[in-house]
């Protein structure tokens, strides 16, 4: 068994993007810096639920839907990204392994892998977001793409929302979900406290969750590598009338803690995880 590797030079990068089936942009350069320690140091979207990646997890969500296209917008040892779907054919494969005659030989017997195209660039050590997606115009090409976050987890339909952003003939959609409040809710009378409760979803604030549908036009809303794309951009695009939100009122969960991780891990162990649909 023997791996081809295939330079992708100029003429490979135009017909890039003229094939068929909109590719999805995956955000996975972050330090990971409050889930991470000395001791686990690796990319926040490899940190593992349920034994795989949330960038397994996530990429798993539109492959259900059929999108199996990705480009990984990789930057903070990107090598561990690299590395892992290296491995991924071999882990998830039956294989046998015969030295008798002094050689190793390898038969692979059945793979359960998925039918993945997977393109993992390195954006950089400290570029920002908007940064990140502007240096993989290249594997986009001109056409219309998806776009999410690394760390984030959500039962949103992207079949739903990818015609929702057809339908407007916007620049760019973004999934808007409400976000559960963390602390109580206090009534307060001079200092003293006349009532308590939880937070309800009426105390919510509506929040960008990611998972995006853009036109490469957006591309001319990104100066460079210092660009954050959830600032200038998003905020150029509102102000131009070219930005529209698809409200979600399901399940959305990000990882950006250790906390959130053992909330996500805990819905896996008890099979009540609801972005797993496969």
């Amino acid at each position: 068994m023997t791996n081809s590797v295939k330079e992708f030079d100029g003429e490979a990068r135009k017909k890039w993007g003229d094939r068929e089936g909109m590719k999805v942009v995956l955000l996975a350069g972050g330090f990971g810096t409050r889930i991470t320690d000395s001791f686990t140091q690796k990319p926040k979207p490899m940190f593992e639920i349920g034994g795989m990646p949330i960038l397994w997890h996530i990429m798993k969500e539109y492959s259900y839907y059929g999108f199996n296209e990705f480009v990984i917008c990789a930057g903070y040892m990107q090598h561990v990204i690299k590395d892992w779907f290296a491995d991924y054919f071999l882990h998830s494969s039956d294989v046998k392994f015969d030295f008798r005659n002094g050689q190793n030989e390898m038969t692979v017997f059945n793979s359960h892998c998925e039918p993945w195209e997977v393109t993992i660039a390195d954006t950089g050590l400290n570029t920002m977001t908007g940064g990140r997606i502007k240096r993989i115009k290249p594997y986009v090409g001109n056409e219309t793409f998806m776009m999410t976050y690394g760390d984030g987890v959500c039962d949103v339909n992207i079949k739903e929302l990818a015609e929702f952003h057809k339908s407007h003939g916007k620049i760019a959609t973004l999934t808007a979900v409400s976000q559960k409040q963390q602390k109580g809710v206090l009534d307060i009378d001079g200092n003293t406290v006349r009532s308590f409760r939880e937070k309800n979803i009426s105390d919510n604030s509506t929040i960008n969750a990611g998972y995006m549908v853009l036109e490469p036009k957006v591309f001319d809303y990104i100066d460079g590598d210092e660009t954050v794309f959830e600032g200038e951009t998003l905020s150029r695009l509102a102000e131009e009338g070219e930005l529209k939100s698809f409200v979600h009122k399901g399940f959305w969960q990000c990882m950006d803690n250790r906390r959130e991780m053992e909330i996500l891990e805990k819905m896996l162990e008890q099979g009540v995880a609801p972005w797993k649909k496969w």
